[in-house]
């Protein structure tokens, strides 16, 4: 089975499974999600992707499940992928609201039950979802020291956390987290303009934590986007001038490059050099299929076409 490290190193793009399972409400989910799982699946299989990102609360577990199930009915899958998967997030109901929640016991539980649903007996990458503000991080490090230790969990990452984070649980690991993932696209900028709008009067609007992009290059943290494709913002949904625009510059592209213009969107990010892995989440077969010239070839825009994208995506000339 697939080392976490080398996993993270040399995956291009992950599928994010968020969108299986059926609805977000609670109930259970039937037959036909588990079909439209499995065919979600394939599609990224067969475009070359075979690490596939979870969370515990992705559709109240049953995203996991449902993954579960396909592993259950495809002999062989499990040890020719990586399975990633975050806790740390507890879903609001009607009796009580929404908390993070990175307590060590909570932490194991959760990891705990993430292997029961998903079927298999090792983790390849837990990620903490969100920063808790009352975690005590002593309490965290223990809590994945013990869950390494017993081979439940083989690397560690966070999600949504700047490099003051990050450096302040690794101080207290014996293993190296892997992974930081992000929202990061052309649609969500603020992790690319923060380091080109210090001394403007546009910095104080940017509230991305500066210094994160370089702490993740210096110390070996795979960037990971989630959000990667826009929510569609640039291949069918475009709202704004900027965003019509943008589509527009995307197709022509995607046409000289023989290419599709949810690639060239994945390539915008990867062409940067922190080698960040976009995390595609559609559950649409056909749109999976659409990223797969980016998880198997190189980004193929210049520096030029690179600069273009971003400037007409912003709607205004860099400062």
């Amino acid at each position: 089975m697939t080392n976490a490290s080398t996993s993270m190193s040399g995956d291009r793009v992950l599928y994010g499974c968020m969108g299986l399972g059926g609805s977000w409400e609670p109930g259970p989910y039937g037959a036909a999600d588990i079909d439209a799982a499995e065919a979600a699946v394939v599609a990224a299989l067969d475009s070359g992707i075979t690490t596939f990102d979870h969370a515990d609360i992705y559709r109240h577990g049953k995203a996991e499940a449902v993954f579960g199930e396909v592993l259950a009915r495809t002999p062989g899958l499990r040890e020719r992928i990586t399975l990633q998967t975050k806790c740390g997030i507890r879903l609001g109901d009607k009796d009580r609201p929404g908390i993070y929640d990175l307590r060590g016991e909570t932490i194991v539980r959760r990891v705990e039950e993430s292997l029961t649903r998903l079927r298999t007996d090792v983790i390849d990458v837990l990620l903490l979802h969100r920063p808790d503000p009352l975690a005590d991080v002593d309490s965290v490090a223990s809590a994945l020291a013990s869950l390494h230790r017993q081979g439940l969990v083989r690397g560690f990452g966070v999600s949504n956390m700047g490099a003051a984070q990050i450096a302040h649980l690794q101080a207290r690991l014996d293993v190296p987290l892997v992974a930081n993932q992000l929202e990061m696209s052309l649609h969500s900028r603020d992790w690319v303009e923060a380091g080109v709008l210090l001394n403007t009067p546009e910095s104080a609007d940017n509230g991305f934590p500066f210094g994160t992009l370089e702490h993740c290059r210096d110390h070996g943290i795979r960037l990971q986007a989630w959000g990667a494709l826009a929510q569609g913002r640039f291949t069918g949904r475009e709202q704004t001038p900027a965003e019509r625009a943008t589509a527009a510059l995307l197709a022509e592209l995607a046409r000289q490059k023989d290419t599709t213009p949810e690639s060239v969107l994945l390539w915008w990010l990867m062409r940067h050099p922190a080698a960040i892995a976009p995390v595609i989440g559609s559950a649409r077969p056909e749109r999976i299929r659409a990223c797969r010239d980016a998880a198997l070839r190189e980004p193929e825009l210049t520096h030029e076409e690179w600069y273009e994208l971003w400037i007409t995506a912003r709607g205004v000339p860099l400062p």
